[in-house]
């Protein structure tokens, strides 16, 4: 199948927020590039996710929506107009089905706005685009953005992230390992849902298995919520081992320390994309949310702790459904079979 619109030139990316999502769009960009190697690939997008992606060799342009809140709401939307000025995309992929993405792609000046079908469009998004995808069974977050892809014939294989540390987050990294006594072992210890994290004693427990157990040397990441940091402040205080204090609001930071942890341990959220996007062995604990819409894309399922299934080997379907008190069933010897099965299954990697 060909290109749907090869005369395209300008396209638009918009994915406005949440480090995961930002993480599910670059085999998508990838792609792009490859398809249309003489496109302009612009992306719409919040500061936060940006600074994880920003020098991406797919994306010509980042456009940042600054949002803010209450009565100053409207000079993130007048900003946004400013930076299109003069602007005129082919085509637009409209990733994002929120009320607040709707409007950016109105903004947009895009002969082609690319969404969702109706079904899958909330809060009434299919009214700010003029093509849609076919309407779909609910999938991996990852192969539903590849949807748009299928849609405009444009093959995702390869599947790329292209996300690494530069040379100059080498060398920090380098120094950083280089001043622990045995290989890293990352806990990323909150998400900004409560629903999905673990409890703290058992992160405490945790610790103090991977040094005395597994050889490694926990270190603490994250960012700066007051969340994290009581999680943290427990871990310190209990696990009766080293562990190092790496959380901060440093996201270019946080990946280099996910990419030289000879393992992660993640709940639900951005980090845990980004050990998969990176090849890092990454322990996934799943409970509130389905690990077969969001859990890390097809690789590391293995080390997925299903607290997610009611009951061992349960066949539940691909949903978007909450399962609410479901992280309870996340037991200590569960997280620690599966790190257990990374270590002799995932050899350390050469860099």
């Amino acid at each position: 199948m060909g290109l749907r619109h090869p005369e395209a030139r300008e396209i638009a990316i918009l994915m406005l927020s949440a480090m995961g999502d930002a993480v599910h769009v670059l085999p998508v960009a990838n792609a792009l590039r490859r398809a249309y190697p003489g496109a302009r690939i612009t992306w719409i997008v919040q500061p936060v996710p940006h600074r994880l992606v920003a020098g991406h060799p797919a994306i010509d342009e980042f456009v940042l929506f600054r949002r803010r809140r209450g009565l100053d709401a409207w000079r993130s939307y007048a900003e946004l107009r400013q930076a299109f000025a003069g602007r005129r995309f082919d085509l637009l992929l409209a990733l994002q089905v929120y009320f607040k993405a709707g409007l950016i792609a109105a903004l947009a000046p895009a002969r082609i706005r690319l969404g969702f079908d109706r079904a899958r469009a909330r809060d009434m998004n299919w009214l700010f685009t003029n093509e849609r995808i076919p309407p779909h069974p609910v999938g991996h977050v990852q192969d539903q953005y590849f949807e748009f892809l299928q849609h405009l014939g444009v093959d995702p294989s390869p599947v790329e992230w292209r996300l690494e540390p530069t040379p100059a987050e080498r060398e920090l990294q380098a120094t950083f390992l280089g001043e622990l006594d045995r290989p890293a072992a990352a806990l990323v210890v909150g998400t900004s849902r409560p629903e999905k994290n673990w409890r703290p004693e058992h992160w405490a427990r945790l610790a103090a298995a991977l040094e005395s157990d597994f050889g490694l040397r926990p270190v603490i990441v994250g960012g700066p919520s007051a969340a994290e940091r009581a999680v943290a402040d427990v871990i310190l205080q209990r696990s009766g081992v080293r562990v190092v204090d790496a959380l901060g609001d440093d996201v270019r930071k946080l990946l280099w320390l996910l990419d030289g942890s000879r393992l992660v341990v993640s709940p639900d959220t951005g980090p845990l994309h980004i050990a998969r996007a990176l090849e890092t062995p990454v322990v996934g604990l799943y409970g509130y949310t389905n690990p077969k819409r969001y859990g890390p894309y097809r690789r590391f399922t293995d080390l997925v702790v299903d607290g997610y299934a009611r009951w061992p080997g349960e066949d539940y379907p691909c949903s978007m459904t909450h399962r609410p008190g479901a992280m309870e069933r996340v037991t200590l010897d569960m997280v620690l079979e599966k790190v257990g099965q990374a270590l002799t299954s995932y050899p350390p990697r050469g860099r």
